[in-house]
């Protein structure tokens, strides 16, 4: 297993003030630990793949960094529990 598959991958999805979204999204890019950024159609307006090191960081980067930014109205964070595949690869 290495560093990267021991990381705790959270797939968030942020409602945000229509008016807002590019700048929430300009904020977004910036934060260490999000490793993708998606503007999308659908009930979400954004979706942000994050990588941390724990829940505790995770929280922390929800908490104090993501959460507070103008704009954001609320989020749903879905925590991956297994990836069977990923970047075009099985991983089984």
């Amino acid at each position: 297993m290495t560093d990267v598959d021991s990381k705790l991958r959270v797939i968030l999805q942020i409602y945000v003030e229509s008016r807002d979204l590019d700048e929430v999204s300009s904020e977004l890019v910036k934060l260490p630990g999000i490793v993708d950024v998606y503007e999308v159609t659908g009930e979400s307006d954004i979706i942000v793949m994050i990588e941390a090191d724990d829940v505790i960081a995770f929280r922390d980067l929800l908490k104090n960094r993501i959460l507070p930014i103008s704009g954001i109205r609320s989020t749903v964070s879905s925590v991956v529990t297994y990836i069977h595949k990923k970047d075009g690869r099985v991983t089984d």
